[in-house]
């Protein structure tokens, strides 16, 4: 996926992935991922989906800054 974001752009495809954490079983419409990615610019984004009951019901990018991705890390060891 990839979006722009202050007129950056944040591509899956692109990044490096770093850690993927599923909340929920497959099929479940209230499960949904999240997977933090880091740039080669070292910037950090959380690519986001889920199921329509989720609190990602379509899938997105946030963006997220360095401090903020060291804390989603340790909080998903």
């Amino acid at each position: 996926m990839k979006k722009i974001i202050c007129k950056k752009e944040y591509d899956t495809d692109n990044a490096s992935l770093l850690k993927k954490v599923a909340f929920g079983e497959f099929g479940d419409t209230s499960g949904y991922e999240e997977s933090l990615y880091q740039m080669e610019s070292g910037s950090y984004f959380l690519y986001v989906n889920g199921g329509v009951n989720s609190i990602y019901p379509r899938e997105d990018i946030k963006r997220m800054s360095e401090a903020k991705a060291k804390e989603w890390l340790k909080a998903h060891e």
